[in-house]
């Protein structure tokens, strides 16, 4: 397997180009039967919502191949609240098509540890994310209630992303049609946190408390 910091060096196009060719010779020919299958269809039971972060990878974190998730990856990690207007509406838009369409049976949010937008909403964002990102994280800003004024550091850090997750499930229950499913028990909602330098899972229990996911 090639080396993950030097798979992709740069940002040219003769970088993402290697990365195909080291995918058609390494990885397609295990995985072509699997894709003739799915391009007559998709049929993933589980959403997941995680941030745009590039370290943390929903499919690779949950060991999941190609078909098994439908993935929605915005700052932070993010749902909107149900607002349906003529307004564009991406994330609402996926979480629609997910649930409606695909029928998925779970939504996971998935949080990480250092994640620049949940900084941006609880110590400020940078002066060049002004236009788009500090509206976005505010929707989440009654989780700044949430988080103990006392705690400092890594560990405040984390009870803040923790929050915003919660923050996101709380908004996903605004949408109509996904409350009247998780009340008749054919869909359920999953807080998760991904520590990026530990690797480890923790879980949101339906009580609303953490705690790490047995990695055995």
């Amino acid at each position: 397997m090639a080396d993950l910091q030097t798979s992709i060096p740069d940002g040219s196009l003769d970088a993402l180009f290697d990365g195909y060719r080291r995918f058609r010779k390494e990885a397609w020919p295990d995985l072509q039967r699997r894709f003739e299958t799915l391009a007559e269809g998709q049929a993933p039971k589980v959403l997941v919502i995680g941030c745009s972060d590039s370290r943390v990878d929903p499919q690779q974190i949950l060991g999941a191949g190609p078909g098994e998730l439908f993935v929605l990856r915005n700052v932070a990690a993010l749902a909107p609240p149900y607002a349906p207007d003529q307004s564009h509406h991406a994330a609402s838009a996926a979480i629609e098509y997910a649930v409606r369409v695909l029928k998925v049976e779970r939504i996971v949010v998935l949080a990480h540890a250092g994640c620049g937008g949940v900084k941006a909403l609880f110590d400020g964002a940078p002066p060049e994310a002004f236009d788009f990102v500090v509206a976005w994280v505010n929707m989440a800003s009654r989780a700044r209630k949430a988080v103990d004024p006392a705690l400092a550091g890594a560990e405040r850090q984390r009870a803040a992303e923790e929050a915003v997750a919660g923050v996101a499930i709380e908004n996903l229950m605004t949408f109509p049609w996904i409350a009247e499913r998780v009340a008749e028990g054919s869909l359920a909602l999953t807080g998760m946190h991904f520590g990026v330098a530990d690797g480890c899972l923790r879980c949101r229990g339906q009580d609303g408390f953490w705690a790490d996911v047995p990695t055995a």
